[in-house]
C-alpha cells in the first residue's frame, strides 16, 4: 500500500477522504506547494501561520484551516505542533468553502478527527469506517469561520509594505508612514489600501498584530512582553483588544 510520503499517495488511493497525523519541530517551514486534494488542516498542539499569495493566515491551538485544492500556500509552526490532517477530494468538497479559511472545531470533530487518523488508509466504505469519515465531513462542512486572516493588496507596493509588517508588525506604525513608503499621498493610500483589502489600515495592522500575538503566545511567550513588543500600552489594553475581536481573553483562547 502507498505510504503517505509516496508521491503518488493524494492522487491514487481509492478513497475520498485520507487522514493523516504528523508532528512537526517548532519554526518548521514548508515552502510555497499545492495539493491535488483539499486540506483540513487542524493544529491539535501548537500554532500554524499559513501564508498564501491572498494574505496571512493563522490556526492557533485546537483549530483548524482549509485549503483548497490547487491553492499554493507555504505554513510554519509555532511551538511543537501535532497536525491531523484530512486530505478531500475535490468531487466530495462541494460544501466547503473555495477560499482559505481558518475554523473553529467542536468537540465532536476533535473526537472524530482522532478517530480518523487511527484507520487504515483503505477503510470499508460501506462499513463503519466509511461511515465515520462520511460524519467527519459534514462536521468539517459544519464549522464556524473565524476571523484570522489578514489579506494581502494586489498592488506590489503595498504588497511589499504590508508582507514588512507580517514579519515585525507593531501598533507604533502609522499610515503617515506606510504612505510615504509606498510614495503615495494619505488619500491615495487609504482609498486604494481599503479598496485591496476591504479593511483600513488601522484595522488591518490590529489585525496583523493579533495573529502575532497568538504565535508568540502559542511559543510561550508571556503576555505582558507580547503586548509591549507589539506597541500595546499595557498587558490590559492588549487583552482587550484580543477580547473585542477575538472573543476572549489570551488566557481562555489558547489551551
Amino acid at each position: 500500500m502507498l505510504e503517505p510520503d509516496h508521491p503518488h499517495f493524494y492522487t491514487e488511493l481509492p478513497r475520498e477522504l485520507i487522514a493523516t497525523a504528523r508532528n512537526y519541530a517548532a519554526g518548521l517551514r514548508f515552502p510555497l506547494h499545492s495539493h491535488p486534494r483539499g486540506q483540513f488542516a487542524y493544529a491539535a498542539t501548537g500554532a500554524i501561520s499559513v501564508l498564501t499569495p491572498q494574505g496571512n493566515w493563522l490556526v492557533p491551538p485546537q483549530r483548524a484551516c482549509w485549503l483548497p485544492a490547487g491553492l499554493e500556500h507555504g505554513m510554519q509552526m509555532h511551538g511543537e505542533v501535532l497536525m491531523l490532517n484530512v486530505f478531500i477530494r475535490a468531487q466530495a468538497v462541494a460544501s466547503l468553502p473555495g477560499h482559505c479559511s481558518v475554523l473553529e472545531t467542536s468537540p465532536l470533530l476533535r473526537q472524530l478527527l482522532a478517530e480518523a487518523v487511527k484507520l487504515d488508509a483503505l477503510y470499508v466504505e460501506n462499513a463503519r469506517d466509511g461511515r465515520l469519515m462520511a460524519l467527519l465531513l459534514d462536521e468539517i462542512a459544519a464549522m464556524t469561520p473565524l476571523a484570522l486572516n489578514a489579506p494581502l493588496p494586489q498592488d506590489p507596493r503595498l504588497a511589499r509594505l504590508c508582507t514588512q509588517l507580517f514579519q515585525q508588525p507593531s501598533l507604533d506604525i502609522g499610515l503617515d508612514t506606510m504612505a510615504a513608503r509606498a510614495n503615495m499621498s494619505r488619500r491615495t493610500f487609504t482609498r486604494l489600501f481599503r479598496q485591496q483589502t476591504g479593511l483600513g489600515f488601522a484595522q488591518w495592522r490590529q489585525q496583523a498584530c493579533l495573529l502575532s500575538a497568538i504565535t508568540r503566545l502559542a511559543e510561550g511567550q508571556a503576555v505582558t512582553r507580547v503586548a509591549f513588543d507589539l506597541g500595546y500600552g499595557s498587558a490590559s489594553a492588549f487583552t482587550a483588544a484580543f477580547r473585542k475581536v477575538l472573543g476572549k481573553a489570551p488566557s481562555e483562547y489558547l489551551p
